[in-house]
This record gives structure tokens, C-alpha cells and sequence, in this order.
């Protein structure tokens, strides 16, 4: 095959899917990966792709992932708004999972104040900032250091984290839209958070107004599965935001907005005061709509059957 043969098919190839591998182009196209790379770089100096990690994207459509010192200081009053409210929908002891990421990590200064909590998470900021919490534990996972964020990946981490289940999931990603739902532009971050979703009984999305309508390479958490967006308000002028968190309340998932004050908005304008959770019923992730929630402990998933009253877990024994 001519090399304008190989770039023409793998133009093909990438705005039919999107986000195609440097792997599978080599498989379909007949050829190595080194001159599949090339062809990926010669595309990208015309503009007619981008390159990724490990593959290509359509142009402009999947956003790069910035590094931990730059998105430390990207939304930081949004990130505090959203942390904040947060924390209110977590109850003394708890059991939770806390993926990585600058909001998370805003969020877990807040757990430290939350007695009787456990948190699991792969984060080691996440785990930085609960170290000295005196009545919260801290488990983390397994897995190999990914230094741009600070978080724990790879097949050790997921696999610490089979047989785990805990109430909720608090998971910050790279983009949200309605029709792919939570996503990431690394492929063993999302994996992970994938596990960590596994793990949990509801699904609770921490994403600024910034990340509303984005899109990245790798699919985290589908919208279906989604429990609750924590959001700030977007601006007036935002429509693309504006738009997205209405696709997502009409796909059933609950909108809870960070006000300025002390409490937030729930779908609806309904105020959600801080330790309780918003008033709007929410199934859980495979759980058809008009049902009662199901909440299991961590402690136990078969001798303990779920009660009227709110389960507390003594500890993350597994199953």
C-alpha cells in the first residue's frame, strides 16, 4: 500500500471512530507502528488529525490532558464551591471511593472532618490529605505511580479493588457530555476509575462548568451509570454547558449546582443543606427507576441484609 493509500485510510479510519490506536491503524493498515506513527505525524502538520498517546483523534474534538501543576490552578473557586457540597452528601461512617484529580482532592479536605469514614482511593493526594484526619481510614490500592497526576494505575490497582463494595464513588474526570458521559484522555486512568465504579453502589460526578461538553479519548463512566453531577453554575453566556446539564438531567441524572452560599441547588432549584443529601430520587446505576435504592455494606454482602435504617461500615472486609 502507497503511503497516500495507508494516510487516506486511516483518515477513514479515525473520523469513523473518532479515537482510533497507533496498534489497531498498524493491524488494518498492513504495516508497523513506526510508519503508522509517521503517517499520524504527517496527517497532524496538515490538520487533518491530532495525535494522542498511543493513537489519534479527530482534530479539535478530544482535549489533551494538562498536567497536575496546571490544573491545580484551573477553576480553583468552582473546584472549593463543588468540594464543598460535596462532602454534605457523605454521612458518618460511610464507606467510600475517591478517584484522583484536583477537585477530589478538594473534596477530601473537607472528609477529614467526617468521623467514622472510610475512604479507598488511589489517589496519594486524595490519601495526602486524610493523613492526619484522626477518626477517618484511608485504604489505598495497589497499582504502579503515574506521576502526572499522583494517582495509583495499572492492573494492581484494579485488581485491590475486586470484591470491594462500598456506598459511593466521587470521581472527577477530563470531560462530561450526556452522550458519552464521564471520560478521560488516559487510558489507565480510566480503567482504573472504571473499577472504582465497579466498587460503588451510586456514582457521584465532581465536574466544573469548564469540563461540561467536553470530550476526551477514553469513556470512564457512561451517562446511564451516573448517579449525580456536582457542578457550579455555568455562566449566562455558556450555552454549550447550559445545554449539557439539561441532556443530562433529561437522561436522569440528578444536577446538583454549588451556589455561593452554603448550600447548593438540586435539579429543580431545591436546596440541598449541608449533611443531607439532595431531595430528588435517584436510582442507582442498573436499578429501574421507581425502586428503592440498595445500599450494602462493605462489611458484609451476604450476612447482613440492607435494613430501613442507614448501613454503617465497620470496615472494607472483602467478599
Amino acid at each position: 500500500m502507497f503511503a497516500a493509500e495507508r494516510r487516506q485510510l486511516i483518515l477513514e479510519m479515525v473520523r469513523a471512530n473518532g479515537a482510533v490506536s497507533l496498534r489497531e491503524l498498524a493491524r488494518v493498515v498492513q504495516t508497523s507502528e513506526v510508519t503508522v506513527r509517521r503517517d499520524v505525524r504527517a496527517l497532524e502538520a496538515e490538520g487533518l488529525l491530532d495525535r494522542r498517546h498511543g493513537g489519534a483523534v479527530l482534530p479539535g474534538g478530544f482535549t489533551r490532558e494538562s498536567g497536575f501543576p496546571q490544573k491545580s490552578h484551573l477553576a480553583t473557586a468552582e473546584k472549593t464551591a463543588i468540594a464543598d457540597l460535596a462532602a454534605s452528601l457523605v454521612q458518618e461512617g460511610e464507606a467510600i471511593v475517591v478517584g484522583a484529580g484536583t477537585t477530589t482532592q478538594e473534596l477530601a479536605r473537607r472528609l477529614a472532618r467526617v468521623p467514622g469514614l472510610t475512604v479507598v482511593t488511589n489517589s496519594l493526594l486524595v490519601a495526602q490529605a486524610l493523613a492526619h484526619a484522626n477518626r477517618v481510614e484511608v485504604v489505598m490500592t495497589g497499582g504502579t505511580l503515574r506521576g502526572s497526576n499522583y494517582a495509583l494505575v495499572g492492573s494492581g490497582a484494579e485488581q485491590s479493588l475486586q470484591g470491594l463494595r462500598v456506598s459511593r464513588a466521587f470521581l472527577s474526570g477530563s470531560g462530561l457530555t450526556a452522550e458519552r458521559g464521564l471520560s478521560t484522555s488516559n487510558m489507565l486512568s480510566a480503567s482504573v476509575d472504571r473499577a472504582l465504579v465497579q466498587a460503588a453502589a451510586e456514582v457521584v460526578v465532581l465536574a466544573d462548568h469548564s469540563k461540561l461538553g467536553t470530550d476526551t479519548m477514553f469513556q470512564t463512566v457512561p451517562t446511564d451509570v451516573i448517579t449525580r453531577l456536582v457542578t457550579d453554575e455555568p455562566p449566562a453566556h455558556d450555552e454549550r454547558a447550559a445545554t449539557e446539564l439539561q441532556a443530562l438531567a433529561d437522561q436522569g441524572v440528578q444536577v446538583v449546582t454549588a451556589g455561593p452560599g452554603p448550600t447548593g441547588q438540586g435539579a429543580g432549584g431545591d436546596p440541598v443543606p449541608a449533611g443531607r443529601q439532595p431531595r430528588r430520587d435517584v436510582p442507582l446505576p442498573g436499578q429501574r427507576r421507581g425502586t428503592a435504592p440498595q445500599l450494602r455494606s462493605a462489611t458484609s454482602l451476604t450476612e447482613q441484609p440492607p435494613g430501613p435504617e442507614r448501613v454503617r461500615v465497620a470496615d472494607l472486609r472483602r467478599r
